[in-house]
């Protein structure tokens, strides 16, 4: 029943991260491609695209990381991975899990450390058309713990396939 739930809310939540990764892309595509028709066909360079470029950047690998991993779609070493029965998978994960989960705590205790200093300093970028930059800085320890949910999620089901617990329907 918990595990049910966890897949539920971990599967809700990556699809609207997926989405908002989607926007996120085509953002990039348009306005990325305006700005050079902007800076070099027009000779009239845009004084805040380039600084959205690099948020959006930030934002579309928070979204995609957890995208991503919830698809099961990160690159994984194959040699030793693609050809071991779904038990030695789930052994191998539940050995690399606590190295993910060491990361993760990292990034989002500093990420949230980061954010918060940001909002106390109320950072804005230093360009003609200043952009508070704390939003942007928020999106990473938050992202950090969505991924560690599904990381946990993961390491649930590993521990059930290790154990020859099957799923329950």
């Amino acid at each position: 029943m918990l595990m049910r739930g966890l897949e539920l809310v971990t599967g809700a939540i990556s699809e609207v991260m997926g989405r908002i990764g989607w926007f996120l892309i085509l953002y990039c595509m348009a306005f990325g491609v305006s700005d050079v028709f902007m800076r070099y066909v027009l000779n009239a360079p845009s004084q805040w695209i380039g600084t959205t470029l690099q948020a959006a950047m930030v934002l579309l690998a928070c979204t995609g990381g957890v995208y991503a991993l919830q698809h099961d779609s990160f690159v994984k070493l194959d040699l030793f991975y693609a050809n071991a029965s779904d038990r030695s998978k789930a052994i191998l994960d539940i050995l690399t899990a606590p190295f993910a989960v060491l990361f993760l705590v990292a990034l989002i205790w500093k990420g949230y450390d980061a954010a918060a200093l940001s909002l106390k300093l109320n950072q804005k970028t230093p360009t003609a058309i200043p952009i508070p930059i704390y939003p942007i800085k928020f999106a990473i320890p938050l992202s950090g713990c969505l991924v560690l949910l599904i990381v946990l999620k993961h390491f649930i089901k590993d521990v059930q396939t290790m154990l020859g617990l099957g799923r329950e329907q």
